[in-house]
């Protein structure tokens, strides 16, 4: 919100990052359901300077509606949208996040239950994680340097850990779930948890 009616407007963009502007009538009845989070837009930006939050004028192409008839949805909706607004840097190129919002968003949408939904999520904290320079290391052991029989994550270094490496250790790290490292489309809610757990550990600490 800005001044009585109007809204700053945070958009990704494919081609040009993160963009603002500030949207006059913004908390309007009329564009409040265009400037929902999540919704995918077609936006005009005027601005005489580089230095100068410039004017927004935006029409709706997707909307994300259907998310909110449930909370859980809607919460996950809002929380994805304000993680990507508040981790990345304004006018950087993030295509492989954009492409990867829009499909969770999809899915979001779309899924059958939250189970399906909530890996996608946790997929996408990975994947930010990733961009941003703080990607965790699922290939290897950082003990053993092999890629066979990991098991676990370790919540200092973010390198998997085999299960032979971590014996005697497993209540000090992370459960790894095979679909964060591209396999098992169709993980256990148990496993969408430990996915979870994991980005939640690293975005809190790192971004």
């Amino acid at each position: 919100p800005h001044g009585e009616h109007g809204a700053i407007v945070r958009l990704l963009t494919r081609d040009d990052g993160l963009v603002a502007g500030y949207v006059r009538g913004g908390r309007s009845r009329q564009y409040r359901p265009i400037l929902m989070a999540g919704n995918a837009v077609r936006f005009t930006l005027r601005t005489r300077t580089e230095e100068q939050l410039g004017g927004l004028t935006a029409e709706l192409l997707t909307s994300r509606a259907p998310c909110l008839q449930q909370p859980l949805t809607a919460a996950a909706l809002d929380w994805v949208a304000s993680l990507t607004a508040a981790s990345l840097p304004e006018a950087q190129q993030y295509p492989a996040i954009y492409d990867a919002l829009g499909a969770t968003l999809d899915v979001m949408t779309l899924a059958a239950s939250a189970r399906q939904w909530a890996a996608a999520v946790a997929r996408y904290e990975y994947l930010l994680l990733a961009e941003l320079g703080f990607g965790l290391n699922l290939a290897t052991c950082t003990v053993t340097g092999q890629s066979d029989g990991l098991g676990y994550v370790s919540p200092k270094s973010g390198s998997a850990v085999s299960e032979q490496a971590a014996t005697g250790y497993e209540s000090k790290l992370f459960r790894l779930p095979i679909f964060l490292r591209g396999g098992d489309k169709d993980p256990s809610l148990r496993d969408v948890l430990d996915g979870l757990l994991i980005t939640g550990h690293f975005l809190e600490r790192d971004i």
